[in-house]
């Protein structure tokens, strides 16, 4: 029982160790799979064991290993069945004469170039009881592994599924991954066996196990399907069938002398790729796989790394040379193959970085080398190092040489070409630049106040005008179902619908053709928007009002980093649920912020002949200057009378601002105000929005805030006082 209570401390720290370094990792943009593999190594000797060596042999005896052996080895068994699940046959379907070209050129080059390290590496780090054979297949086979879950969920989160480059990153992988488990079984079965004259009778059992489970499997895994159909779900009998089957599939490839893991693999593939069944059976065993068995693998990886074994220059110098024969096979591979097929420079090299990443899939190999004794603790400990270094510079590499604004021109976006808008004067044409607004849309079903409001403040005769409502998809997993690109698009095409029929609901019906819906998926919703902002060069982020999980502020959360980062004129939206916009209440002081606020009024204004403005000025008891109202009534006086008929200036004196603001929003639509401290709503010193009247506020309130004095709201919309737009205040 001891033993017992101790593996399942040891499950407790590992999980929470996993969790929480995965998600640092997520912070600096890298895959969770990082992260989780790091944290692993920092238990074993090469931190945890030199930092605390007396506690790490508590907390981790050798005699608790082989229960994490079993753990670990089950959530291998399962991890490949979900790769297999996943590995459709959709992903083969685009440009595959070159894929396979440029996918066995990138197994064979770095394949040949691992073999050759072999006769270095052999006599200095292996031993005798290994044979040369089987210690350069697994070294080869090392070297050529391109771990497709993590590539797929890169190339997700980069939104790069639609794009040439992602599909070919895609079947190259597809390709590479099915090529490259065939190699590590050859170099498994040769390991086993001695040599390779030895290994081919276990060669040829896998060939006929394999046509069994692509014919006689499939045909039973299809009636499996037809059951499925005709219930409508996964039952738990049905459940216990598949699970039985990964299980038996594994035992079978262990005894005909491969591993286990390739019979699971290969059960996952042979299974129809029903949607829904797929979608259904991933979801139902990823989260205790990936939440609880995988880290348990890591950990006892981990455990078996140790970095302290390099402890002579020498061995550091070896294990540069494995990382830089690595690198440079794979990339000079994929590359040139690419380059032969035609693909540009800069798209061939960035599938060079992508089928670098090595991942999981890379320890998995590893650590089966080391179970047979092929690699040795050292080659294993450089291997790991290899493994980390080349998955962590896959995405700022892939950034550096293919950078979003380029992606931003590849994704083909469905919707109609906005509108330019041409003004001809004295018979030549001019341009006019369209206004633009970004709308992020977290749920379409409850958003429409806020689309509607930013309709009417883009609409303009005198100016074409752009609404794009953004949808960002955002991921917690690495490698859960949901992020794989085949249901990343069906998610975003989900999304996509529900924006339409949002759209449709806008009024009047002529104001639809100027929204045009953006879906991305994203890893972080606060930098995605400004990075889109910035790349659309709009000029106004109209965001609604979302209550933060952990925190009271009106202004935290995703909605608060927005308005502290993103780059451009910010509002924030709190809906109070009227539809109309007839009278707005702009409460003014002496801040950039109030100036925006007044000048996204007179937009609201010009737009529509009805409306009326109130500009209130609240100044404390007894005081007697009035400059404000001078240099806004000099503003005032610049405007059409047209629109200046409809505009008052109230001065009211009151010891309380903010409540005199929240007294005046009961007779208005909408009150638009700056984020002043004189209206409780600016980010204070200690890293909180005061927000008292986004709370007290009667009517719907419009947050503003003021990036740059240069962006000119009103241009073209009312050019005869443009010049004056920067400079409101005095």
């Amino acid at each position: 029982m001891h033993i017992v209570i101790l593996v399942l401390v040891e499950v407790l720290i590992v999980i929470g160790l996993s969790r929480l370094v995965g998600l640092g990792f997520r912070s600096i943009k890298q895959p969770l799979v990082i992260g989780e593999i790091v944290a692993g190594i920092m238990l074993g000797p090469s931190l945890f064991g030199l930092v605390a060596p007396d506690l790490a042999v508590t907390l981790f005896p050798p005699e608790t290993f082989p229960f994490l052996n079993v753990l670990s080895q089950v959530g291998l068994i399962f991890f490949m069945f979900l790769i297999g699940l996943e590995l459709n046959p959709k992903y083969l379907s685009g440009q595959l004469e070159v894929a396979v070209l440029t996918s066995h050129v990138s197994i064979l080059v770095p394949f040949s170039l691992g073999t050759l390290l072999a006769v270095i590496l052999y006599p200095l780090v292996s031993n005798a009881s290994v044979s040369f054979t089987a210690f350069a297949l697994f070294l080869g086979a090392a070297m050529s592994i391109t771990a497709f879950p993590v590539l797929a969920r890169i190339i997700t989160e980069n939104n790069l599924q639609g794009t040439r480059l992602g599909t070919l990153a895609l079947t190259c992988a597809a390709v590479d991954d099915v090529t490259a488990w065939c190699l590590l079984a050859v170099a498994i079965a040769v390991a086993r066996t001695g040599d390779f004259a030895g290994a081919i009778p276990t060669i040829i059992a896998s060939i006929v196990y394999i046509a069994l489970m692509l014919t006689a499997g499939r045909w039973f895994l299809k009636r499996l399907t037809s059951h499925y159909l005709r219930a409508g779900r996964l039952s738990q009998l049905l459940l216990a069938g598949i699970y039985m089957g990964v299980v038996a599939s594994a035992l079978i490839t262990e005894l005909i002398g491969i591993h286990l893991i390739f019979g699971a693999f290969l059960l996952g593939a042979a299974m129809p790729k029903n949607e829904d069944l797929v979608r259904e059976l991933a979801v139902k065993t990823e989260d205790f796989v990936l939440i609880f068995l995988l880290p348990i693998f890591f950990a006892y990886s981990g455990l078996r790394t140790q970095i302290g074994l390099l402890n002579r220059p020498e061995l550091w110098l070896l294990c540069a040379l494995v990382l830089g024969v690595a690198i440079a096979g794979k990339y000079v591979g994929t590359y040139v193959a690419a380059r032969v097929s035609g693909i540009s420079k800069r798209e061939a090299s960035a599938l060079g970085w992508l089928m670098n990443t090595r991942g999981l899939t890379e320890l998995i190999v590893l650590n089966i080398g080391l179970e047979l004794g092929v690699i040795s603790p050292l080659i294993f400990t450089m291997l790991v190092i290899m493994a980390l270094v080349t998955t962590f510079m896959t995405s700022p590499l892939l950034e550096w040489t293919y950078p979003k604004k380029l992606i931003r021109l590849d994704v083909m976006e469905p919707e109609s070409e906005v509108e330019t808008g041409i003004s001809t004067s004295a018979g030549s044409e001019t341009y006019i630049r369209p206004y633009r607004i970004l709308v992020p849309v977290a749920n379409p079903s409850t958003q429409k106040g806020l689309l509607q409001l930013a309709v009417a403040l883009a609409r303009n005769y005198r100016q074409p005008a752009v609404v794009h409502p953004l949808s960002l998809i955002e991921f917690e997993e690495d490698y859960g179902f949901e992020s794989t690109p085949i249901e990343a698009d069906r998610l975003i095409a989900q999304r996509r619908q529900q924006l339409e029929q949002l759209i449709n609901t806008l009024e009047p019906p002529e104001t639809r053709s100027y929204v045009h819906p953006i879906v991305r998926i994203s890893s972080n919703v606060a930098r995605e928007t400004a990075q889109i902002a910035v790349l659309d060069q709009v000029d106004l982020i109209l965001v609604g009002w979302h209550r933060p999980a952990f925190s009271s502020n009106r202004l935290g959360g995703k909605v608060g980093q927005m308005l502290t980062t993103a780059p451009v004129d910010v509002a924030v939206f709190v809906d109070r649920g009227s539809d109309r916009l007839e009278s707005l209440l702009v409460p003014y002081s002496a801040n950039i912020h109030d100036d925006l606020a007044f000048i996204l009024a007179l937009r609201l204004l010009i737009n529509n002949e009805t409306c009326m403005l109130q500009v209130l000025q609240v100044l404390p008891p007894n005081c007697l200057k009035d400059e404000l109202s001078h240099d806004l009534d000099m503003m005032i006086q610049q405007l059409p009378k047209s629109v200046r008929d409809r505009i008052e200036i109230k001065i009211v004196q009151a010891p309380d601002p903010i409540q005199a603001v929240v007294e005046a929003s009961k007779n208005v639509d909408l009150t638009i105000a700056g984020t002043s401290r004189t209206w409780g709503i600016e980010r204070q010193t200690l890293g909180r929005y005061t927000d008292q009247l986004a709370i007290q506020c009667s009517s719907s309130l419009l947050i503003t805030r003021r990036y740059s004095q240069v962006t000119a709201h009103l241009a073209s919309v009312l050019p005869e006082i443009i010049s004056q737009e920067p400079t409101l205040r005095s």
